[in-house]
């Protein structure tokens, strides 16, 4: 029986590429694509595919949000990542959404075709210098809740907040952590209303003095 693959990716060349490469190969089947996150979530709706390849980077819902819907909805398909950003950001924000894999678009060919079929089967797949990252970080000491000098805010306000008092604007924080541009605009508000302050100015203020946004 086929593995069924949605690919989900605005680049009709990179698209078309995947498909031929996975024209030569017997146990696996193209059912359908999608140029953007919606149409990805939608796609996994109405076709059910074992399997999505999901570029990051797309138009109305980017990769990642999709991935959290697909995840959300109690879908069986398995996602891998797959993009051009290897960032520590870009990978365990895939992670933390669900997805089962991550590849960079310069992966050998061969690499994703056997990603396809070990996430099929139900296993984790990330590439070599992904899982570097990956290792990396585990490594690392975390700082623990208990240090986290504002902690009515979620994990999620606390990485926005970091990112502000770096000087990071709404667009570039949503293009790290793979979040929509409105969806950051509400995190902002929600960071001014628990630290009771009235503009970016004095939330970086703060920020800093709590020792966030510096190396």
């Amino acid at each position: 029986m086929s593995i069924r693959v949605l690919i989900a990716d605005d680049h009709p060349v990179f698209v078309s590429g995947l498909e031929i490469t996975f024209a030569g190969c017997e146990d696996i089947e193209v059912i359908g694509t999608a140029s953007d996150g919606n149409t990805a979530v939608a796609g996994v709706a109405e076709l059910a595919p074992d399997v999505v390849l999901m570029d990051v980077r797309m138009p109305q819902r980017n990769g990642i949000e999709a991935t959290r819907d697909i995840v959300a909805s109690g879908s069986s398909t398995a996602i891998v990542v797959l993009t051009m950003f290897d960032d520590d950001e870009s990978v365990f924000t895939a992670m933390a959404a669900g997805a089962r894999g991550y590849l960079v678009k310069g992966a050998p060919q061969e690499r994703i075709i056997d990603a396809v079929r070990s996430v099929a089967a139900g296993d984790l797949v990330f590439g070599q210098d992904v899982a570097s990252q990956v290792l990396a970080f585990f490594a690392a000491p975390r700082r623990s809740r208990n240090d986290n000098p504002f902690p009515d805010l979620t994990d999620r306000e606390t990485e926005v907040l970091e990112r502000i008092a770096a000087g990071h604007n709404n667009q570039r924080i949503a293009n790290a952590l793979a979040l929509s541009e409105k969806t950051v605009r509400n995190h902002v508000s929600s960071i001014f209303a628990k630290l009771r302050v009235a503009d970016r100015s004095e939330a970086i203020v703060r920020a800093r003095e709590a020792g966030l946004g510096t190396p």
